[in-house]
């Protein structure tokens, strides 16, 4: 685990807010797994009836705020649930109270609290945001993996590294699926076009916890098209610090909710190619 700072880290200091974004992870966390031990109360839906939103979703975000303004005031944030705060010192911290809400409610094991905290950059991410530092935390698994530029990446405190497998035949791919009839008819079109390639598919259910798992070797190569900023923003910075290679849709589009690919160098363009049926 990262020690906590003695007092908030400057604005640009990564591994300062890493520190913060894994003991805050930690705490929702824990929150969660509390909640969800008393029952599972659905608050609302989203795009669909079965993009389903929870009381526990609302409380853990209202908890990852509180927190994160008590020690960075100044700081934005953007919440998967709707917190939306503008602010003043370049930082930008993007929550996901809980991803993977379906497998909460099921009481699957693949559900994770993620935290980045992201500057400006046009280039990096469709969002316009680059994370450079981040936390997932999976409270089932009892799992902290931790990221900030240039640092490594960590799952409970040791290194880790993707497996850098490039052979797409001998690969285990990950992927997710949207939750309109729409979006789904065309992620089945690229799983059908992937899946005689490759090793095998997994769709697990909760993105974060997809690139956490890509970095610590578990999975291959992951692809998805539909992801916001809160799905992906510390997960992709885990599996980038852990060595992975990160493509979007074509040249000109950055990774982000277009589409995104994410594996070892030798093996992405081909499965970005592959899904897209290109």
């Amino acid at each position: 685990m990262i020690d906590s700072p003695a007092a908030a880290p400057t604005a640009h200091d990564p591994k300062g807010l890493a520190a913060i974004a894994a003991r805050i992870a930690e705490r929702a966390a824990a929150r969660i797994l509390e909640l969800r031990a008393q029952g599972v109360d659905v608050a609302a839906s989203k795009s669909s009836a079965t993009d389903v939103v929870t009381a526990a979703d609302q409380e853990s975000e209202r908890l990852i705020v509180a927190a994160i303004q008590d020690v960075r005031p100044d700081d934005g944030i953007l919440g998967e649930e709707g917190t939306g705060i503008a602010g003043t010192s370049g930082i930008t911290w993007v929550i996901d109270p809980i991803d993977g809400t379906v497998n909460y409610l099921y009481d699957l094991p693949a559900y994770s609290v993620s935290i980045a905290a992201t500057v400006a950059d046009e280039t990096a991410y469709g969002d316009g945001r680059r994370a450079i530092a981040g936390a997932v935390c999976n409270p089932r698994t009892d799992e902290l993996f931790v990221a900030w530029e240039g640092g490594g990446a960590t799952r409970n405190g040791e290194p880790i590294r993707i497996t850098g497998q490039d052979d797409l035949s001998l690969s285990l791919v990950a992927t997710g699926f949207g939750y309109t009839a729409e979006r789904r008819t065309e992620q089945a079109e690229m799983v059908a076009r992937v899946i005689p390639r490759a090793r095998d598919i997994r769709r697990c259910g909760s993105a974060a916890y997809d690139l956490c798992m890509l970095a610590a070797g578990r999975l291959d190569a992951y692809y998805e098209q539909g992801l916001q900023p809160w799905d992906y923003a510390a997960g992709v910075l885990i599996a980038s610090e852990a060595g992975a290679t990160l493509i979007g849709r074509d040249a000109a589009t950055p990774p982000g909710e277009s589409f995104m690919v994410v594996g070892a160098a030798g093996l992405v363009e081909e499965l970005r190619s592959l899904a897209l049926g290109e």
